[in-house]
C-alpha cells in the first residue's frame, strides 16, 4: 500500500489524494519506516512536491515530512515556510517543525512572532495568523524557558472562592468567623490579606481567585476578549508576583459546547488576548502560569475565576503515593472535621482498612492521638502508607494483615476508617459479607463507649446490620448524593 502511493504520487497520478492517504497511513503501525525505506536517500520528490502550485499538497507534504523527521528536512521546511503566501498552509509547516530541534532558528521565530502580532487582521485571516502564533509560540517555549513568576502576594487583599463540598461549606464558615466568608451554592467567597492562614484549612478543593471588574464576560470570543485585556487581570498578576509580563495562561471552558466548539472558542480567545495586551498574557497550553477558568451560567454568560499555579498547594504533600481505591486527602479532611467533637487527644485509633493511610493522617492533623494503627491486607498499600507517613512526620503502626486474624493486647478509643465498598475484584455479596463480619469483630478492639468513624458507601448496609443494643448512631451525614458517599458516627455501647 505505501509503495503503491508513494509511485502514484512519484507519477503525478492523484497526488492530492494520493498524499492525504499516505499522511493518514502514517499513524499506523510500522508504515513510517516502510515509507523511510521505500525513498532511500531520494529526497528529491519532497523538493518537487513543496514547490507545486497546489496548496493543498505543499501542505500535506509538509505535515509528512515533519511526521518522518529526517534532520535534513528541516532546512527545506523553513526556507518553504518563508516563501509561503498562502496564510492556511504556513501553520502546516510550523507544526512539523515541531519535531525537529529548532534551536537554530529561535532568533527568526521570534522575529516572526513579533510581525504577526502587530499585523492587522480581519475576519477573513485572523483564523490563520492566530494558528501561526499559536504554533510559533510552542516552538519557541519548547526550546527556551519561559521567565518564571515566583508568588509574592500573601498579603495583598484578595477575593477568592473556596469550592468545597456542596453539603457543607458552613465547616469552611465556621474557621473564617474573623473573615467576611459568604457560602454559595459550590463553596465560599472571602476577602482577604492573610492568603496564608486560608490556605492551611484542609477541606476546600480548590482556591480561585475573583476580579471586581471580571466576574461575568461574554459568550462571544470579540467582547470577551475585549473585557478581559481591558480588566485589572495584568494588574493582579504583578502585584502578586516578582518580575513582570509577559505571564503565560491556558483558558478552562466548562460549558455545554461540544468538545470541537470548545476548543475553537478557547483557541480563538486565547489569540485575541494575547493580540488586544500586546502578548503581556500569552496563551499556551503547557508552560502556563495561571487559568482563566470559564463557567457557563444560567444566562448563557460565563463566569471568570483564576487559579494561579504559582501558588502551590502543600496541604497534602505528604501524599506521595496511592491506590485505585484511596480517598482524596480533602475528603479525609473533612470527615475528620465533620467527625471532630467526637475525637478525643490521646485516643488509641485504629484503621482496619487504612489503605496508605490518608484517614489516620487527617485525624492526627486535627486532632492529635496517642497510638495509631493501620492494617491493610495489601503489602502494597502498607509500603506506600509507610512512606506517606514518614513525608508527613507523624507516627502510625502498619501492619500487613487481615483486620478478621488482627489481635492486640488492648482496647482502642476509636476506629477511623474508609469501608471497602464493591469496585475491582470485591462484589456486593462479599462487601455485605464484610459489613457483617466487621461489627462484629469491632466489639473484640473497642472499649466501651468508643466511637467508630465510618466513611461509607452502603448506607443500606449499616443501616441493616447495626444492633441498637450494642450500637448506636450518634450521627450520619450525606457526602455526596451522586456517589451514594456517607459518614456515620457510631457509638459503641
Amino acid at each position: 500500500m505505501i509503495r503503491d502511493l508513494l509511485n502514484n504520487i512519484i507519477q503525478k497520478k492523484d497526488i492530492r489524494q494520493n498524499l492525504v492517504q499516505l499522511k493518514a497511513l502514517l499513524n499506523e503501525g510500522s508504515n513510517k519506516y516502510a515509507l523511510l525505506y521505500q525513498i532511500g536517500n531520494n529526497y528529491a520528490i519532497f523538493d518537487e512536491l513543496l514547490a507545486h502550485e497546489d496548496a493543498k499538497i505543499r501542505k500535506n507534504t509538509a505535515l509528512i515530512m515533519g511526521n518522518l523527521a529526517v534532520p535534513c528536512f528541516l532546512e527545506k521546511l523553513y526556507e518553504t515556510y518563508q516563501q509561503e503566501t498562502q496564510l492556511f498552509v504556513k501553520s502546516s509547516y510550523l507544526k512539523a517543525m515541531t519535531n525537529f530541534d529548532c534551536t537554530i532558528l529561535l532568533p527568526d521565530l521570534k522575529a516572526r512572532l513579533s510581525e504577526l502580532g502587530k499585523m492587522k487582521t480581519d475576519e477573513d485571516n485572523k483564523k490563520h495568523i492566530s494558528e501561526e502564533m499559536r504554533i510559533l509560540s510552542e516552538l519557541i517555549l519548547d526550546k527556551e524557558d519561559i521567565t518564571r513568576h515566583t508568588f509574592v502576594g500573601y498579603d495583598v487583599p484578595s477575593n477568592l472562592v473556596l469550592l468545597t463540598n456542596r453539603n457543607f461549606q458552613y465547616i469552611i464558615t465556621e474557621q473564617l468567623k474573623s473573615e467576611n466568608a459568604q457560602e454559595f451554592n459550590a463553596g465560599v467567597m472571602v476577602k482577604t490579606k492573610n492568603l496564608k492562614e486560608i490556605q492551611s484549612l484542609r477541606t476546600y478543593g480548590e482556591l480561585l481567585f475573583m476580579l471586581d471588574d471580571l466576574k461575568v464576560c461574554s459568550d462571544d470570543v470579540t467582547t470577551a476578549a475585549k473585557a478581559i485585556a481591558e480588566s485589572s487581570l495584568l494588574a493582579f498578576m504583578e502585584k502578586r508576583h516578582s518580575g513582570l509580563a509577559p505571564f503565560y495562561f491556558r483558558i478552562e471552558l466548562k460549558s455545554m459546547l461540544a468538545l470541537d466548539k470548545k476548543s475553537a472558542f478557547t483557541k480563538k480567545l486565547g489569540f485575541e488576548v494575547e493580540r488586544l495586551t500586546n502578548r503581556s498574557l500569552i496563551n499556551s497550553t503547557s508552560n502556563y502560569e495561571f487559568e482563566l477558568r470559564m463557567i457557563e451560567n444560567k444566562e448563557g454568560n460565563y463566569n471568570l475565576l483564576i487559579k494561579l499555579y504559582t501558588l502551590k498547594d502543600t496541604r497534602f504533600s505528604y501524599r506521595k503515593n496511592s491506590i485505585a481505591a484511596s480517598i482524596q486527602p480533602v475528603n479525609a479532611a473533612l470527615m475528620a472535621a465533620l467527625a471532630k467533637k467526637y475525637l478525643k487527644e490521646d485516643a488509641q485509633v485504629l484503621d482496619p482498612f487504612c489503605g496508605v493511610g490518608t484517614m489516620l493522617l487527617e485525624r492526627c492533623k486535627l486532632v492529635p492521638a496517642n497510638t495509631m494503627y493501620g492494617l491493610d491486607l495489601y503489602s502494597e498499600a502498607i509500603n506506600k502508607a509507610k512512606e506517606n507517613t514518614e513525608i508527613a512526620h507523624a507516627i502510625i503502626h502498619y501492619i500487613n494483615r487481615d483486620f478478621f486474624d488482627f489481635k492486640h493486647d488492648y482496647l482502642f478509643d476509636e476506629i477511623f476508617t474508609n469501608m471497602p465498598r464493591a469496585i475491582g475484584h470485591k462484589n456486593e455479596n462479599e462487601i455485605f459479607t464484610l459489613y457483617q463480619k466487621f461489627f462484629s469483630k469491632a466489639q473484640e478492639h473497642l472499649k466501651h463507649g468508643a466511637i467508630l468513624i465510618l466513611y461509607s458507601h452502603d448506607r443500606d448496609y449499616i443501616k441493616r446490620l447495626i444492633n441498637p443494643k450494642i450500637y448506636r448512631i450518634e450521627q450520619e451525614y450525606e457526602i455526596s448524593r451522586k456517589e451514594e458517599a456517607y459518614l456515620f458516627i457510631i457509638r459503641y455501647l
